[in-house]
């Protein structure tokens, strides 16, 4: 991982809202093609997988692995729809996005609320608790009554955070609306409930009751486990950015608190670009196939904290926010300062 900037990015800034604007444009070819092959081979594998489940459970485990990959791509586009990147057309982001919503089991208007509060407040620790993974400081845990700092481990544990957590995010929790939520995005949450009834319905009645359960909680479990770790690793690294007040800064908190997850190519492309994270944070109107070639263009995007798949391992063992050292700290720290 790179030491964190020695100064505050925005005094060392070019114009780049200028730069990035011109990687705002979608292209409909592009998109065109990402739903393709996107959507295409996910349903593929979703049928091939009903074949398999009679005679290799190995098989199919190693088909829903690829098909939560797959499906990881279509929450990209479901993403991008939301923020309105993904077609130039309003109309067409919020069709596409309700139908990768759909198969993503994600109400797609209530989803795009709380993902916008999400942008507009990451690394605020005076407005935590929308769209984040919760993150508690040193000081906030140490005066905390017991029962909630247990809770808070048990969030934070990897088992629960990234294999029963996808089943609870997307089978469970989404089927809520959030208790801020206005009227149109609860009814939202309520329309996508009804669709995915009916689709269950449909697909029981076509492969089976049992084998649809199984072979979709297969492909939730892989495909929401490596969506929930990337996003917990692209903003909870050790020299990550909170800030509270007027300290807090827009630009500060996308290239010092959106990491630059450096993946493999092929990596890349079933997270669609989404490890340039710094980018979409400096400007979510990017479609995902322009994040590379927006990072690339300038050395200013690229000062920013990176990220490999060994370092970001580390990630796991920290858990709060040290106010006074500035940094993602593991709960050593707790010891340390009892004495």
């Amino acid at each position: 991982m790179t030491p964190p900037l020695p100064i505050p990015v925005n005094e060392t800034a070019p114009n780049w809202r200028k730069i990035v604007k011109k990687y705002q444009q979608p292209c409909l070819k592009k998109s065109s093609w990402q739903i393709v092959n996107s959507m295409g081979p996910y349903i593929a594998l979703w049928g091939v997988m009903y074949f398999t489940v009679s005679f290799s459970w190995p098989l199919t485990l190693a088909l829903a692995t690829l098909a939560g990959l797959f499906l990881v791509r279509v929450f990209i586009i479901f993403h991008d729809c939301g923020h309105g990147s993904f077609f130039r057309n309003k109309k067409a982001n919020k069709t596409v996005g309700f139908i990768s919503g759909l198969m993503t089991l994600t109400p797609f208007r209530h989803w795009t609320w709380q993902h916008a509060v999400h942008h507009g407040t990451s690394g605020n620790l005076d407005h935590r608790g929308v769209g984040d993974v919760w993150t508690m400081t040193v000081k906030e845990y140490q005066a905390a009554p017991l029962w909630l700092r247990v809770q808070y481990r048990l969030t934070r544990n990897p088992f629960i955070l990234f294999v029963l957590g996808p089943l609870g995010l997307f089978i469970v929790y989404q089927r809520f609306a959030y208790k801020i939520a206005s009227r149109r995005d609860r009814m939202d949450v309520y329309k996508m409930n009804a669709c995915i009834a009916l689709y269950a319905v449909a697909m029981s009645l076509i492969f089976g009751f049992w084998n649809f359960l199984w072979i979709q909680l297969l492909i939730t479990t892989v495909s929401g486990g490596a969506g929930i770790w990337l996003f917990y690793v692209q903003h909870q690294f050790e020299d990550t950015y909170w800030r509270t007040g007027d300290e807090w800064d827009y630009t500060d908190s996308a290239m010092q608190g959106s990491s630059f997850y450096r993946l493999p190519a092929i990596l890349n492309w079933f997270s669609g670009n989404i490890g340039y994270h710094h980018i979409h944070h400096l400007s979510s109107r990017i479609p995902n196939y322009n994040l590379k070639a927006c990072h690339e263009s300038e050395p200013f995007f690229q000062q920013v904290p990176e990220l490999t798949l060994r370092s970001s391992i580390r990630s796991i063992q920290l858990r709060l926010w040290d106010e006074e050292a500035g940094k993602l700290v593991g709960y050593d720290v707790l010891k340390k300062s009892a004495h």
